[in-house]
């Protein structure tokens, strides 16, 4: 690595206010006069199921591994991408039930749903080492994202996003003072979640300094650090972005290697979070490509 050490604490926020709802657990129950497709008209609640929301969500979890309990779709006519799903899942074994629009509006918490929510077992979290695992099974640098406190979880969802598009090979949450793996984050994810490693750990710092003794450089983005475009990026990496209102934390922002920055030229002073991971993600996947 040719950077500079720069240690700097900052208050840049990404994102002004916590957007959070509140989702509902109601499970409904299956009527099997219809076979593979049913009616329900009561909901009882399931435990340890998830729910998945929104087309683009319950296709991508469709293509993955996880269980599928069933998937409600809306009451009507179908068209367009609800057709395929509602095939994949019959092709798949799932059982596919029809309910009211109200219904769908109340488990989602009032989101927008598509007219379909799949209800699967949970988002299981893996360790940090599995996410440095699948990295070496690739025979890649690991690039991680560390999510400082995001209590957002459309943010999260969205930053979720980003890095599984750029290739990230995992994304570290705390346990406190930040969202889980809410449906709402699976929604705003458009089904990445799918695709990424998630672990939840207790403490950020301790997992920070871990990371730099296995050989992982660490930056915090924060105003005042280095560009990113003049920052090097290639070997094992790990990016700490920091929550909606307060930006990366100082204890943490103290241990990271290095402090970089977007440099902003217009009135407003910062981006939102998942897009400024997004601009310093598709650099850092461009280093690593080109490395």
């Amino acid at each position: 690595m040719d950077n500079k050490k720069n240690k700097k604490s900052s208050s840049n926020k990404y994102s002004p206010k916590n957007n959070n709802k509140k989702e509902s657990s109601n499970n409904p129950q299956r009527n099997t006069r219809y076979g593979k497709y049913s009616s329900i008209e009561n909901t009882t609640e399931d435990e340890g199921l998830g729910l998945v929301i929104g087309r683009n969500a319950v296709r991508e979890l469709l293509k993955s591994d996880r269980e599928i309990d069933k998937i409600l779709v809306q009451r009507g006519e179908r068209e367009g991408s609800i057709v395929v799903l509602v095939a994949m899942a019959v092709e798949k074994g799932i059982p596919v039930v029809e309910t009211d629009k109200a219904k769908l509006d109340a488990m989602s918490g009032f989101a927008t749903h598509q007219g379909i929510i799949a209800m699967a077992s949970e988002k299981e979290y893996c360790s940090v080492e599995d996410i440095l695992e699948i990295a070496r099974s690739r025979g890649e640098d690991p690039i991680i994202v560390i999510a400082d406190g995001l209590t957002d979880p459309y943010n999260l969802g969205a930053l979720i996003r980003c890095a599984e598009g750029t290739g990230a090979h995992g994304i570290i949450i705390p346990k406190r003072r930040s969202t889980g793996l809410t449906p709402l984050v699976s929604r705003s994810s458009a089904g990445a979640i799918e695709h990424m490693a998630i672990a939840k750990v207790s403490n950020i710092t301790n997992t920070i300094l871990s990371l730099k003794e296995k050989g992982v450089w660490v930056f915090a983005a924060e105003a005042g650090g280095t560009p990113y475009y003049e920052t090097n990026f290639k070997g094992p990496c790990a990016l700490v972005f920091g929550s909606e209102g307060n930006g990366v934390s100082k204890i943490v922002t103290e241990n990271c290697d290095v402090l970089i920055s977007i440099p902003m030229y217009g009135k407003v002073n910062s981006f939102n979070v998942s897009t400024a991971a997004s601009v310093i993600l598709c650099e850092v996947a461009k280093q690593h490509r080109n490395n």
